[in-house]
């Protein structure tokens, strides 16, 4: 059985609501649903990360997420002393000069290998960190987050 995914939103602006369409993807999907998602982090533009635990559910209104707020919880840099020892993190840009075929790259990792991706969640830009093992593309053609953590989630 494969390790769970770990998620890193990159560069998250709050105030564009493009954390809670990426957040909906994950939260929501067959893989979640799971129990594979092991974390997701959201890096803020602002220099700060939370974590987001796999089994919250996004509320619609503000009283509603005044009463799950406990799971949410700010995390201390760098985000790599959160994650498990055997990671393998893969950032993902269209600007990557490496295409890949998302299904086919995660086909062929061990399961004792922890899945990290970092995706982007900004409108312009990439994501930046040296300490990405890999920096892939899946799409020659820009993505917005949710459509990317969409396919990932599919292929896991």
């Amino acid at each position: 059985m494969r390790s769970p995914a770990i998620f890193i939103l990159d560069n998250a602006s709050l105030k564009k609501g493009l954390v809670k369409k990426a957040l909906r993807c994950i939260l929501d999907s067959p893989l979640n649903k799971a129990g594979m998602v092991g974390a997701i982090y959201v890096k803020m533009d602002q220099r700060g990360v939370f974590e987001v635990k796999p089994h919250v559910r996004i509320p619609r209104t503000c009283n509603r997420f005044c009463g799950v707020i406990i799971l949410l919880r700010v995390v201390e840099e760098p985000i790599t002393r959160h994650l498990p020892v055997n990671s393998h993190i893969v950032g993902l840009s269209y600007t990557s000069e490496k295409l890949v075929d998302i299904e086919e790259y995660v086909s062929v990792w061990s399961n004792d290998l922890s899945p990290v991706f970092v995706v982007g969640t900004m409108v312009n830009g990439k994501v930046k960190g040296d300490y990405m093992h890999d920096y892939i593309s899946i799409s020659e053609y820009p993505l917005a987050a949710k459509y990317c953590l969409g396919m990932i989630c599919e292929a896991l």
